[in-house]
């Protein structure tokens, strides 16, 4: 597998070389010589930097303790005081060589067979988390993005969904805490007309 990375490596820094070269290569009649010439790529510095980006770190392992079976508690709030609950499983596993870990939800919402895809990832360039959501309610994907706080044990990450009534953006934010080994805690909320209100909440227990 670190073969084929660095092939792959390999191949999109000699791309990005030859790509480089061709620029220095082309000239106009309008401009001057020093305007043509392009700053040489330092290759070993890109090799680094991309195997560092590519490589899976304590952060990683961090994640890949959530792997396994869960059962999932989901509230609903239609209303602040009454939240719909429902049942469900959730299965977390790590794929693509311990880089993402991706969840797999299912169960009944409100009567409804209900199914999601999460995935979850730290971008080692970026410093920072990264979450995607899809399930067979919508058709459109909620990105979020943000940090962990290690003192609360706890991600904060901020994003956006789609207002089904008027397509367009709304503003979403969601917090996962890790209670413990066995136990997580995920809230979602989202601001409308400069309100924010909490959405949804899942208990997540280990099987």
């Amino acid at each position: 597998m670190k073969i084929i990375n660095l092939a792959f490596g390999a191949v999109w820094l000699l791309a990005v070389a030859c790509n480089s070269e061709k620029k220095g290569n082309t000239t106009d009649s309008n401009t001057s010589d020093s305007d043509t010439t392009s700053m040489p790529v330092d290759t070993a510095a890109m090799n680094k930097a991309w195997v560092n980006y590519m490589t899976p770190g304590e952060v990683h392992k961090m994640l890949a303790k959530s792997d396994g079976k869960w059962e999932a508690e989901i509230s609903f709030y239609y209303s602040p005081d009454s939240p719909s609950v429902n049942k469900a499983t959730c299965e977390n596993k790590m794929i693509l060589g311990g880089r993402y870990q991706q969840g797999t939800y299912k169960g009944m919402i409100d009567g409804m067979q209900f199914e999601g895809v999460s995935t979850l990832a730290y971008d080692n360039a970026r410093k920072i988390y990264l979450s995607t959501w899809i399930d067979n309610m919508g058709t459109g994907i909620m990105q979020l993005e943000g940090t962990y706080d290690e003192a609360s044990k706890t991600m904060n990450l901020k994003g956006s969904a789609t207002d089904v009534v008027t397509g367009k953006d709304i503003a979403v934010r969601e917090t996962f805490k890790m209670v413990d080994d066995n136990t997580q805690v995920m809230e979602m909320f989202e601001t409308k007309e400069g309100k924010e209100m909490k959405t949804m909440s899942i208990l997540l227990k280990r099987k």
